[in-house]
């Protein structure tokens, strides 16, 4: 591995640690901040190779639909759970698979530990990142949740924002 490809490994992990790190505090403002004006939010129901426009998904969201969903969250008049679940994400495995475009896909791996009234629960995915560097920042263009276990009944998604 080259010095910049290194480089660019370190920073993309960062700020995948930081959009991570902004889910598990319920900071939704600042999460929201990340996204580009085009992005999609995706996590997709009963398998990961399925077509979003003709099959049901768990979240489909365009930019519009992120920023609802969070001014929703925001008003304290709609919420998903009260009191929110205490989360946690592990991030694993971040790889960096190539170009498409003035995106960088980057793949990672995820576990998250959610605890709330109801008792505990880990959840396991498979993420997929499609980044973009906008002023010098890097902002998600697209992510995709696959969670492993997609295709059985999910009693609570309060960790997806």
């Amino acid at each position: 591995m080259t010095l910049d490809e290194l480089l660019l490994t370190t920073a993309i992990t960062r700020f995948i640690y930081q959009e991570a790190r902004l889910q598990d505090d319920h900071q939704y403002a600042a999460w929201e901040a990340l996204w580009t004006d085009d992005g999609v939010y995706w996590v997709p129901a009963n398998g990961e190779d399925v077509d979003p426009e003709v099959t049901m998904s768990i979240v489909y969201d365009n930019r519009s639909r992120i920023a609802l969903r969070i001014k929703q969250l925001l008003t304290g008049k709609r919420h998903s759970q009260t009191p929110k679940s205490r989360l946690r994400r592990v991030i694993s495995n971040v790889e960096i698979i190539g170009v498409q475009g003035d995106d960088t896909v980057v793949i990672a791996n995820a576990m998250v530990f959610e605890s709330n009234t109801r008792g505990d629960t880990v959840w396991a995915s498979k993420n997929e990142y499609r980044l973009r560097r906008i002023d010098d920042q890097w902002r998600l263009a697209r992510k995709k949740v696959v969670l492993v276990n997609n295709d059985k009944a999910l009693f609570t998604l309060s960790f997806l924002i």
